[in-house]
Protein backbone atom coordinates (compact mmCIF):
# COMPACT_ATOMS: atom_id res chain seq x y z
CA UNK A 1 0.00 0.00 0.00
CA UNK A 2 2.80 2.39 0.87
CA UNK A 3 4.62 1.80 -2.42
CA UNK A 4 1.41 2.44 -4.60
CA UNK A 5 1.10 5.84 -2.56
CA UNK A 6 4.78 6.42 -3.20
CA UNK A 7 4.36 5.76 -7.00
CA UNK A 8 1.34 7.61 -6.96
CA UNK A 9 3.18 10.66 -5.37
CA UNK A 10 6.51 10.39 -7.79
CA UNK A 11 3.84 10.26 -10.97
CA UNK A 12 1.93 13.19 -10.07
CA UNK A 13 4.94 15.32 -9.63
CA UNK A 14 6.59 14.49 -13.00
CA UNK A 15 3.00 14.67 -14.79
CA UNK A 16 0.54 16.14 -13.25
CA UNK A 17 1.46 18.79 -12.02
CA UNK A 18 3.33 20.20 -14.99
CA UNK A 19 -0.01 20.05 -17.03
CA UNK A 20 -1.91 21.88 -13.98
CA UNK A 21 0.96 24.45 -14.35
CA UNK A 22 -0.21 24.54 -18.29
CA UNK A 23 2.65 22.23 -19.90
CA UNK A 24 0.90 20.89 -22.89
CA UNK A 25 2.42 17.19 -24.03
CA UNK A 26 4.73 18.57 -27.32
CA UNK A 27 6.16 20.59 -23.98
CA UNK A 28 7.07 17.45 -22.03
CA UNK A 29 8.57 15.19 -25.51
CA UNK A 30 10.65 18.54 -25.76
CA UNK A 31 13.13 17.48 -23.19
CA UNK A 32 13.90 14.40 -24.25
CA UNK A 33 15.05 15.57 -28.21
CA UNK A 34 17.48 17.49 -29.17
CA UNK A 35 17.73 21.74 -29.21
CA UNK A 36 17.46 21.20 -33.72
CA UNK A 37 14.48 19.34 -33.39
CA UNK A 38 11.77 20.88 -35.45
CA UNK A 39 7.71 20.95 -34.21
CA UNK A 40 6.88 17.77 -35.92
CA UNK A 41 9.67 15.37 -34.56
CA UNK A 42 8.24 16.90 -31.05
CA UNK A 43 5.17 15.99 -31.32
CA UNK A 44 5.93 12.51 -33.08
CA UNK A 45 8.31 12.21 -29.54
CA UNK A 46 4.95 12.98 -27.39
CA UNK A 47 2.86 10.42 -28.90
CA UNK A 48 5.68 7.73 -29.11
CA UNK A 49 6.43 9.06 -25.35
CA UNK A 50 2.39 8.47 -24.58
CA UNK A 51 2.20 11.73 -23.44
CA UNK A 52 -1.10 12.47 -25.03
CA UNK A 53 -2.76 9.19 -23.34
CA UNK A 54 -4.44 10.29 -20.43
CA UNK A 55 -2.75 10.35 -16.96
CA UNK A 56 -4.36 7.59 -15.66
CA UNK A 57 -3.86 5.16 -18.54
CA UNK A 58 -0.03 6.53 -18.80
CA UNK A 59 -0.30 5.36 -15.01
CA UNK A 60 -1.75 1.99 -15.47
CA UNK A 61 0.87 1.27 -18.11
CA UNK A 62 3.27 1.65 -15.67
CA UNK A 63 1.85 -0.64 -13.06
CA UNK A 64 1.42 -3.02 -15.53
CA UNK A 65 4.66 -3.28 -16.44
CA UNK A 66 5.90 -4.29 -13.04
CA UNK A 67 3.29 -6.73 -12.65
CA UNK A 68 3.28 -8.48 -16.52
CA UNK A 69 5.44 -6.50 -18.20
CA UNK A 70 5.59 -3.96 -20.92
CA UNK A 71 5.94 -5.00 -24.79
CA UNK A 72 7.39 -2.07 -27.65
CA UNK A 73 7.56 -1.59 -30.97
CA UNK A 74 11.24 -1.03 -31.28
CA UNK A 75 13.33 -0.73 -34.89
CA UNK A 76 12.35 -4.15 -36.63
CA UNK A 77 10.58 -6.09 -34.06
CA UNK A 78 8.67 -5.59 -30.91
CA UNK A 79 10.59 -5.86 -27.36
CA UNK A 80 9.39 -7.52 -24.66
CA UNK A 81 10.47 -5.99 -20.62
CA UNK A 82 9.79 -8.92 -18.55
CA UNK A 83 8.23 -8.32 -15.13
CA UNK A 84 8.95 -6.74 -12.92
CA UNK A 85 9.78 -3.84 -15.63
CA UNK A 86 9.99 0.12 -14.82
CA UNK A 87 9.98 0.59 -18.21
CA UNK A 88 12.27 2.00 -20.41
CA UNK A 89 14.54 5.23 -19.87
CA UNK A 90 12.86 8.49 -22.36
CA UNK A 91 16.56 9.61 -22.80
CA UNK A 92 18.78 6.17 -23.15
CA UNK A 93 15.88 3.96 -24.40
CA UNK A 94 17.35 1.15 -22.31
CA UNK A 95 15.32 -0.67 -19.53
CA UNK A 96 15.34 1.16 -16.16
CA UNK A 97 15.78 -1.97 -13.81
CA UNK A 98 18.49 -3.82 -15.44
CA UNK A 99 20.62 -0.68 -15.01
CA UNK A 100 19.54 -0.12 -11.27
CA UNK A 101 20.22 -3.99 -10.82
CA UNK A 102 23.93 -3.37 -12.26
CA UNK A 103 24.20 -0.44 -9.95
CA UNK A 104 22.48 -1.58 -6.71
CA UNK A 105 25.77 -3.73 -5.44
CA UNK A 106 27.07 -0.41 -5.57
CA UNK A 107 25.04 1.90 -3.06
CA UNK A 108 24.35 -1.70 -0.93
CA UNK A 109 28.22 -2.16 -0.11
CA UNK A 110 28.49 1.66 0.26
CA UNK A 111 25.36 1.65 2.93
CA UNK A 112 25.77 -1.55 4.55
CA UNK A 113 29.64 -0.83 5.30
CA UNK A 114 29.06 3.03 6.59
CA UNK A 115 26.38 1.40 9.03
CA UNK A 116 28.61 -0.90 10.42
CA UNK A 117 31.49 1.58 11.07
CA UNK A 118 28.84 4.37 12.52
CA UNK A 119 26.97 1.89 14.27
CA UNK A 120 30.32 0.65 15.97
CA UNK A 121 32.17 3.57 16.68
CA UNK A 122 29.47 5.59 17.80
CA UNK A 123 27.90 3.42 20.11
CA UNK A 124 31.30 2.49 21.50
CA UNK A 125 32.49 6.22 21.45
CA UNK A 126 29.21 6.95 23.35
CA UNK A 127 29.38 4.22 26.24
CA UNK A 128 32.96 5.04 26.95
CA UNK A 129 32.78 8.84 27.47
CA UNK A 130 29.54 7.96 29.72
CA UNK A 131 32.01 6.07 31.67
CA UNK A 132 34.34 8.89 31.97
CA UNK A 133 32.23 11.88 32.06
CA UNK A 134 34.55 15.10 32.12
CA UNK A 135 37.33 13.44 31.14
CA UNK A 136 39.29 14.56 28.35
CA UNK A 137 37.95 11.92 26.03
CA UNK A 138 34.64 12.74 26.79
CA UNK A 139 35.59 16.19 25.63
CA UNK A 140 37.44 15.81 22.77
CA UNK A 141 34.85 12.97 21.62
CA UNK A 142 32.18 15.17 21.78
CA UNK A 143 33.44 17.80 20.60
CA UNK A 144 34.58 15.67 17.50
CA UNK A 145 30.67 14.64 17.14
CA UNK A 146 29.61 17.99 16.95
CA UNK A 147 31.80 18.83 13.88
CA UNK A 148 30.61 15.51 12.43
CA UNK A 149 27.31 16.77 12.63
CA UNK A 150 27.82 20.21 11.42
CA UNK A 151 30.47 19.46 8.61
CA UNK A 152 28.14 18.24 5.26
CA UNK A 153 29.26 14.89 3.62
CA UNK A 154 30.97 17.14 0.29
CA UNK A 155 33.00 18.67 2.42
CA UNK A 156 34.30 16.17 4.42
CA UNK A 157 34.51 13.49 1.14
CA UNK A 158 36.36 16.16 -0.32
CA UNK A 159 38.84 16.98 2.52
CA UNK A 160 39.80 13.26 2.97
CA UNK A 161 40.48 12.43 -0.42
CA UNK A 162 43.10 15.26 -0.81
CA UNK A 163 44.83 14.77 2.41
CA UNK A 164 44.36 9.99 2.26
CA UNK A 165 44.58 10.01 -1.33
CA UNK A 166 45.99 13.04 -3.38
CA UNK A 167 48.68 13.98 -0.08
CA UNK A 168 49.64 10.34 1.91
CA UNK A 169 48.79 7.87 -0.71
CA UNK A 170 47.53 5.91 1.26
CA UNK A 171 44.65 4.49 -0.83
CA UNK A 172 44.04 4.85 -4.61
CA UNK A 173 41.45 5.64 -6.97
CA UNK A 174 37.90 5.60 -4.94
CA UNK A 175 35.84 5.86 -8.64
CA UNK A 176 37.85 2.60 -9.97
CA UNK A 177 34.98 0.04 -8.39
CA UNK A 178 36.13 -3.69 -8.11
CA UNK A 179 33.44 -5.95 -7.18
CA UNK A 180 33.61 -7.85 -3.35
CA UNK A 181 33.97 -11.07 -6.00
CA UNK A 182 36.61 -10.49 -7.81
CA UNK A 183 39.27 -9.02 -5.07
CA UNK A 184 37.72 -8.47 -1.69
CA UNK A 185 41.08 -6.27 -0.35
CA UNK A 186 40.99 -4.27 -3.35
CA UNK A 187 36.89 -3.49 -2.56
CA UNK A 188 37.66 -2.34 0.91
CA UNK A 189 40.58 -0.01 0.29
CA UNK A 190 38.11 1.44 -2.60
CA UNK A 191 35.48 1.97 -0.20
CA UNK A 192 37.36 3.04 3.29
CA UNK A 193 36.95 6.49 2.60
CA UNK A 194 33.26 6.82 1.08
CA UNK A 195 32.31 4.41 4.86
CA UNK A 196 34.41 6.72 7.06
CA UNK A 197 32.82 9.98 5.16
CA UNK A 198 29.15 8.57 5.21
CA UNK A 199 29.68 6.83 8.45
CA UNK A 200 31.26 10.25 10.45
CA UNK A 201 27.67 12.08 9.89
CA UNK A 202 25.88 9.64 11.67
CA UNK A 203 28.27 8.08 14.38
CA UNK A 204 28.19 12.11 16.04
CA UNK A 205 24.39 11.44 16.32
CA UNK A 206 24.66 8.05 17.88
CA UNK A 207 27.51 9.05 19.46
CA UNK A 208 25.42 11.36 21.43
CA UNK A 209 22.46 9.96 21.72
CA UNK A 210 24.29 6.89 23.40
CA UNK A 211 26.32 8.94 25.77
CA UNK A 212 23.03 10.53 27.12
CA UNK A 213 21.26 7.61 27.58
CA UNK A 214 24.14 5.76 29.29
CA UNK A 215 24.62 8.46 32.00
CA UNK A 216 20.67 8.44 32.40
CA UNK A 217 20.62 4.30 32.41
CA UNK A 218 24.10 3.98 34.81
CA UNK A 219 22.18 5.97 37.81
CA UNK A 220 18.96 3.44 37.89
CA UNK A 221 18.35 1.62 41.12
CA UNK A 222 18.84 -2.29 39.01
CA UNK A 223 22.42 -1.03 38.10
CA UNK A 224 23.42 -0.53 41.85
CA UNK A 225 21.73 -3.82 42.81
CA UNK A 226 23.71 -5.35 39.76
CA UNK A 227 26.78 -3.90 41.34
CA UNK A 228 25.76 -4.93 44.78
CA UNK A 229 25.37 -8.27 43.92
CA UNK A 230 28.98 -8.48 42.77
CA UNK A 231 28.33 -8.61 39.34
CA UNK A 232 31.69 -7.84 37.10
CA UNK A 233 31.93 -3.96 35.75
CA UNK A 234 31.48 -5.58 32.12
CA UNK A 235 28.37 -7.60 32.38
CA UNK A 236 26.84 -4.45 34.32
CA UNK A 237 27.90 -2.14 31.93
CA UNK A 238 26.94 -4.28 28.60
CA UNK A 239 23.96 -6.68 29.89
CA UNK A 240 22.37 -4.24 32.04
CA UNK A 241 23.24 -0.66 30.86
CA UNK A 242 24.07 -0.57 27.08
CA UNK A 243 20.86 -2.79 26.16
CA UNK A 244 18.75 -0.66 27.89
CA UNK A 245 20.37 2.27 25.97
CA UNK A 246 19.64 0.11 22.48
CA UNK A 247 16.17 0.63 21.85
CA UNK A 248 16.14 4.11 21.02
CA UNK A 249 19.52 3.88 19.40
CA UNK A 250 17.60 1.10 17.29
CA UNK A 251 14.66 3.70 16.34
CA UNK A 252 17.45 6.32 15.33
CA UNK A 253 18.86 2.92 13.13
CA UNK A 254 15.34 2.35 11.01
CA UNK A 255 15.25 6.18 10.59
CA UNK A 256 19.11 6.55 9.29
CA UNK A 257 18.44 3.60 7.11
CA UNK A 258 15.63 5.06 5.57
CA UNK A 259 17.16 8.20 4.88
CA UNK A 260 20.52 6.91 4.04
CA UNK A 261 19.94 7.30 0.04
CA UNK A 262 20.37 10.73 0.38
CA UNK A 263 23.69 10.86 2.12
CA UNK A 264 24.72 8.14 -0.46
CA UNK A 265 24.03 10.60 -3.60
CA UNK A 266 26.20 13.15 -1.88
CA UNK A 267 28.98 10.41 -0.90
CA UNK A 268 28.71 8.78 -4.28
CA UNK A 269 28.69 12.59 -6.35
CA UNK A 270 32.23 13.50 -3.98
CA UNK A 271 33.57 9.97 -4.91
CA UNK A 272 32.51 9.39 -8.38
CA UNK A 273 30.33 6.12 -7.50
CA UNK A 274 28.51 5.15 -10.39
CA UNK A 275 25.79 3.96 -7.81
CA UNK A 276 22.23 4.22 -7.16
CA UNK A 277 22.55 7.76 -5.99
CA UNK A 278 24.36 9.26 -9.01
CA UNK A 279 21.89 7.67 -10.83
CA UNK A 280 19.44 9.20 -8.84
CA UNK A 281 20.78 12.83 -9.69
CA UNK A 282 21.32 12.36 -13.74
CA UNK A 283 17.79 10.84 -13.54
CA UNK A 284 16.38 14.03 -11.73
CA UNK A 285 18.43 16.43 -14.03
CA UNK A 286 17.57 14.38 -17.49
CA UNK A 287 13.63 14.63 -16.08
CA UNK A 288 13.61 10.99 -16.99
CA UNK A 289 10.60 9.79 -15.64
CA UNK A 290 11.10 5.93 -15.41
CA UNK A 291 14.50 6.19 -14.04
CA UNK A 292 12.94 8.65 -11.17
CA UNK A 293 10.27 6.03 -10.69
CA UNK A 294 12.19 3.23 -10.27
CA UNK A 295 14.83 4.66 -7.69
CA UNK A 296 12.17 6.09 -6.40
CA UNK A 297 10.44 2.76 -5.68
CA UNK A 298 13.53 0.52 -4.78
CA UNK A 299 14.39 2.88 -2.36
CA UNK A 300 10.46 2.74 -0.50
CA UNK A 301 11.33 -0.98 -0.52
CA UNK A 302 14.59 -0.41 1.38
CA UNK A 303 12.69 1.74 3.88
CA UNK A 304 10.01 -0.47 4.34
CA UNK A 305 12.44 -3.49 4.81
CA UNK A 306 15.08 -1.98 6.59
CA UNK A 307 12.11 -0.45 9.65
CA UNK A 308 10.45 -3.90 9.52
CA UNK A 309 14.11 -5.98 10.19
CA UNK A 310 14.32 -2.95 13.01
CA UNK A 311 10.99 -3.84 14.46
CA UNK A 312 12.18 -7.35 14.63
CA UNK A 313 15.72 -6.47 16.16
CA UNK A 314 13.46 -4.72 19.44
CA UNK A 315 12.59 -8.13 20.33
CA UNK A 316 16.23 -9.07 20.49
CA UNK A 317 17.08 -5.80 22.46
CA UNK A 318 14.08 -5.54 25.15
CA UNK A 319 13.06 -8.38 26.65
CA UNK A 320 9.75 -6.60 27.13
CA UNK A 321 8.74 -6.34 23.70
CA UNK A 322 8.72 -9.86 24.03
CA UNK A 323 6.71 -10.41 26.66
CA UNK A 324 3.98 -7.44 25.65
Amino acid sequence: MLLFVVSIATFAIFFLVPRLAGMSADDLASRYVGKAANAQVIHDTAIRLGFYDPLAVQYGRFVKGIFVGIERNYGPGVEHCPAPCFGYSYVTQNPVLPDLLDRIPITLSLALGAAVVWVVFGVATGVVSALRRGSFFDRLSMGVALAGVSLPIFFTGIVSLAIFRDQLGLVGDVADWVPFSESPAIWAQNLILPWVTLAFLYAAGYARLTRAGMLETMSEDYIRTARAKGLPERVVVVKHGLRATLTPVLTMFGLDLGLLLGGAVLTESTFSLPGMGKYAVDAISNNDLPQVMGVTLLAATFIIVANLVVDLLYAVVDPRVRLA
